[in-house]
């Protein structure tokens, strides 16, 4: 019984730290959302994401079953993902376009989207981080050996003592998530160029599920084991790393460079 529940609390402490990992990457999917707005509503839209994001986080543990048989739902949190990078580094990119041809066009600048159209986004973006976090989760709750908690053998689908350890991972990631979220929106504010960064963040964590949906047995695209595998793990957070590391490099070193140019004016 001591041996498992070793098992259970280690794989408790990876699950919290994979958790927090993928809360801030929704983190800064929220922050990057709801920089635009005022300050005021800045902290409204975050908190409406935040209770977004344990709703559907715990709406995902009961329907975990679903979300491991239906492939269906996985590629949408995909194509979600992948659809929000691309559209705002886009969107991003022509803005910057549009700035260098200020006072040759006299079309006014495009507005960022209103309050409850942001509130929207950021939920449907909580839904597709949710889909991912709880995947992630139950892959390794999975190996652990069936543990009954509170009497009862299963919930939700899958064995009590596994769902409990993903709870407490789930909830951790969203308390990580509520102090990350402000922190995220403050750096973007200091470094408004690493919201490409972000937003490359999420269209990777997109590209991981849709790996996901490929690898999916009633697809069969990709090898079934191959998400969960050591070489796809390894590049994955290598790449993500990756995405961090250069992009804040880029941003400090714009920083510098647009500071420089303010003092020489």
């Amino acid at each position: 019984m001591e041996a498992v529940l070793l098992e259970y609390a280690w794989v408790l402490l990876v699950l919290v730290g994979l958790e927090g990992l993928l809360a801030a990457d929704n983190a800064v999917v929220m922050a990057v959302m709801v920089k635009h707005l005022p300050k005021a509503q800045q902290k409204k839209a975050l908190f409406y994401g935040l209770v977004g994001a344990f709703v559907f986080r715990f709406a995902a543990l009961f329907m975990i079953t679903l979300l491991v048989n239906i492939w269906q739902i996985q590629a949408l949190g995909a194509a979600y993902l992948l659809f929000i990078s691309i559209k705002s580094i886009y969107d991003q990119r022509k803005g910057d376009t549009d700035e260098s041809l200020e006072g040759m066009d006299e079309k006014p600048k495009k507005k960022g989207s209103g309050f409850w159209m942001t509130v929207l986004k950021v939920e449907l973006a909580d839904i597709a981080f949710a889909i991912d976090s709880m995947l992630a989760a139950v892959a390794l709750a999975v190996t652990l050996p069936h543990l009954d908690v509170f009497g009862m053998k299963d919930i939700g689908g899958i064995n009590s003592g596994q769902f409990m350890v993903m709870l407490a991972g789930g909830l951790i990631g969203v308390i990580i998530m509520r102090f990350a979220a402000h922190k995220f929106v403050q750096l973007l504010e200091k470094y408004p160029q690493l919201e490409t960064a972000a937003f490359v963040i999420v269209g990777w964590v997109g590209v991981k599920l849709l790996v996901m949906t490929l690898s999916h047995e009633n697809v069969g695209i990709l090898p079934h084991d191959f998400p969960h595998s050591t070489p796809w793990t390894l590049v994955f957070w290598s790449v993500l790393l990756g995405i961090v590391v250069v992009g804040g490099v880029l941003g400090v070193k714009q920083n510098k460079e647009q500071a420089k140019e303010q003092e020489a004016k």
